[in-house]
């Protein structure tokens, strides 16, 4: 199982904003469900599944622009494929949830009560 972190970057938009893009681009990983997992962050789209499988996602993202009259599209792509074990998104984010509520329970100032 790999996690990507996926930007795609349509360039020579009419508009600063690309959130009509991002938007499609979601409806795209809709059909995907039951094969991958995804999450829309504010900066990029987190994917997670067999590898194989999310290159074929990835391509299919990619395109999106082009279908709307595009002739340049900039996809940044950031993998991490664990092989020693599963790694979900989910589990990564509850493994530093997990340290930071030991480190709170350690910084915790210690209530002496005065006699």
């Amino acid at each position: 199982m790999a996690i990507v972190d996926v930007t795609i970057i349509p360039i020579g938009t009419d508009s600063p904003s690309v959130s009509k893009y991002v938007a499609e681009i979601q409806e795209v990983l809709k059909t995907y469900e039951g094969k991958i997992t995804y999450q829309l962050t504010p900066m990029s789209t987190l994917i997670e599944g067999e590898l194989p499988v999310l290159f074929e996602v990835i391509q299919a993202i990619h395109e999106v622009p082009f279908k709307h009259g595009l002739q340049r599209v900039a996809t940044n792509i950031r993998i991490d494929d664990r092989r020693d074990k599963r790694a979900t998104m989910e589990g990564k984010v509850e493994a530093v949830q997990a340290h930071l509520s030991q480190v709170e329970l350690e910084t915790e100032p210690v209530q002496h009560k005065e006699s």
